[in-house]
């Protein structure tokens, strides 16, 4: 096996002469061998003879990576894309009668992992010229747990459904209402029951190419569900879905797995993995070159050591820092300054109405936003924003306001280099660096991902000269360490600057890893929304936690914060106390 793999994305390297230049540079090619050779217009490299020197990368960084493989790795890939692409190693392990999560960064082969198990993908052990049988997948993983797997799959014992990725392709895929998507896919006659479950009734007669990103992501849940199956895979479970539909939808899939039926899941949102699985694979490797499935961990132990980012089994380092999540004291109002305030506003949308308690924000601050989806967390954003104007006062913060909003604009022709041109010039260390946008410098707009693009209008948005930052779900699409390090980069702004953040997200830890405070939105969706504060972290918490009727605990080793198992003696414990969320 390859002591080390090459990748080029010949995509991003498309002047011949820069390729030939590249070419003459290799010191296998000067001694007379083909290490770097051409196939048509594209650029190769031969594994074999490649010695790694990193000539190569140095001149085409966003190209071409050339890695050295960590030593545990003895074997073939369970799959490569082709010469010189992506290469996978090892498979998530299902276990019957438990949830297993698969935890790691964007571009490291989570999903086609999990697409190799639902059969929707054909593994080929690294040779791409060929697909591999069920045989030959038995004999490579001999002696573990995946053989007795895909022995199982060879007698056809094992059914599958599975919940893509991507649910904003559902309309591409399928027409008509929503009804008669989930009754064409309904093998276990309760269409009723999960569309009550999930929320699905009152949009059952919609058109599926009218319904929201949340309202898909419950209609792709639920078509899991009304499948009859023994493996049930979903990967990524919470894009669009509020903190209550997050729990709700996790509660479900953990009750799904039994003595017959076994559960995998893909989940970024780390307070959401760790209430649902029991066990967990870390992934690691090097975004868009090669993923590695580790062993299987208990979820506690497995998160914890995804978070310190070493493998000790393993031996390997797959980050070169630790996550701590610091327990911080509570700003004092008499050691800050106000920044702005707001009167008591009102605004009617149609037959929904938002109103919003008066409120202030300091100075050097972070405020977190937190309540369920259609409640006016976003509209009340607008208000303040200058995008909408409330119906009762004529609202002036008197500071300068950039806003980020929650749906962003991707049809853009503009290279992202001159759209953060100012960020470019001013943010190089605060903002480019961190947040890893020179590799996309060359992209137009159009071409990038959700994540590229998440990336894109967060540096643009903190670069803006302001005293108040709106930032509306700034972690959609990021992957855990993605939003962690933006929650990072979002707080040294703030200090360096002396300004204030106002951020929406749904994600829990995301939330409390990065606020001082909080403002809390409760209401009936659709209907009418409530906005109060900002408060203390730990009231705003308590506020909310209590009407989600769960409380939260401080994990000893890391800090992050944990769900309590409902009705344990901590859960019991905490409520007694009033004390839903342990700051």
């Amino acid at each position: 096996m390859a002591k080390r793999i090459a990748v080029i994305d010949n995509t991003k390297l498309k002047d011949m002469e820069k390729k030939k230049y590249i070419q003459s540079l290799c010191p296998i090619n000067r001694k007379g061998d083909e290490c770097m050779y051409f196939d048509g217009n594209k650029l190769l490299i031969d594994e074999g003879l490649c010695i790694g020197c990193g000539i190569c990368p140095k001149q085409a960084p966003d190209a071409i990576k050339i890695i050295n493989l960590p030593e545990a790795l003895d074997k073939e890939p369970i799959h490569r894309y082709g010469q010189n692409l992506f290469a996978l190693y090892n498979l998530p392990t299902p276990v019957f009668g438990k949830v297993v999560g698969i935890i790691g960064v964007n571009g490291i082969g989570k999903s086609t992992a999990i697409k190799i198990l639902a059969d929707v993908l054909k593994p080929n052990l690294g040779n791409y010229e060929k697909e591999a049988g069920v045989d030959e997948l038995i004999e490579y993983f001999k002696g573990s747990e995946a053989q007795l797997f895909f022995d199982r799959v060879k007698k056809g014992e094992i059914k599958t459904a599975y919940k893509p990725q991507h649910v904003d392709m559902i309309p591409k895929q399928y027409k008509g209402k929503v009804k008669d998507l989930l009754k064409k896919v309904d093998e276990t006659g309760s269409l009723e029951k999960m569309a009550e479950k999930f929320e699905l009734t009152k949009i059952l007669d919609r058109d599926i190419k009218n319904i929201s990103g949340g309202e898909l992501q419950r209609v792709a849940i639920a078509a899991t569900f009304l499948r009859k199956a023994n493996l049930y895979i979903f990967d990524e479970i919470t894009s669009y879905l509020d903190i209550k539909q997050r729990l709700k939808v996790a509660k479900e899939i953990r009750n799904l797995a039994n003595e017959e039926t076994a559960v995998i899941v893909i989940e970024h949102d780390l307070i959401a993995l760790d209430y649902m699985t029991d066990l967990v694979h870390i992934m690691y490797g090097r975004e868009g070159a090669f993923g590695v499935v580790s062993q299987l961990r208990p979820t506690k132990n497995g998160i914890n050591t995804f978070l310190e980012g070493y493998l000790r089994e393993e031996n390997v380092r797959f980050r070169d820092h630790k996550i701590q999540f610091q327990v911080k004291a509570p700003l004092k109002s008499a050691d800050t300054h106000t920044l702005t305030n707001w009167p008591e506003l009102k605004k009617k949308l149609g037959s929904f109405s938002l109103d919003a308690d008066e409120g202030e924000l300091r100075m050097n601050e972070k405020v977190g936003i937190l309540g369920e989806n259609g409640i006016g967390k976003t509209s009340f954003v607008k208000l303040l924003a200058g995008v909408d104007k409330p119906d009762n006062v004529k609202l002036d913060l008197n500071v300068k306001v950039s806003y980020k909003p929650q749906y962003l604009e991707a049809d853009s022709e503009e290279l992202v280099m001159v759209v953060l041109n100012e960020a470019i010039q001013k943010y190089d260390v605060e903002l480019i660096r961190p947040l890893d946008i020179k590799p996309l410098f060359m992209r137009k707009i159009n071409e990038l991902s959700g994540g590229e693009l998440q990336r894109v209008a967060i540096a643009l948005a903190l670069s803006k000269d302001a005293e108040l930052i709106l930032l509306d779900e700034p972690s959609a699409y990021l992957d855990v360490e993605q939003r962690l390090n933006v929650s990072k980069v979002i707080s040294n702004i703030v200090m360096q600057r002396n300004i204030t953040a106002l951020i929406v997200d749904h994600d829990l830890l995301f939330l409390d890893y990065l606020s001082d405070r909080l403002l809390v939105f409760t209401g009936e969706p659709a209907v009418q929304g409530k906005a109060q504060g900002p408060f203390e972290m730990e009231k705003g918490m308590n506020n909310l936690l209590k009407e989600l009727e769960i409380s939260l605990r401080r994990e000893e080793i890391s800090g992050r914060p944990r769900i309590n198992k409902l009705d344990s003696v901590k859960d019991r414990e905490q409520k007694s106390k009033g004390k839903y969320y342990y700051a």
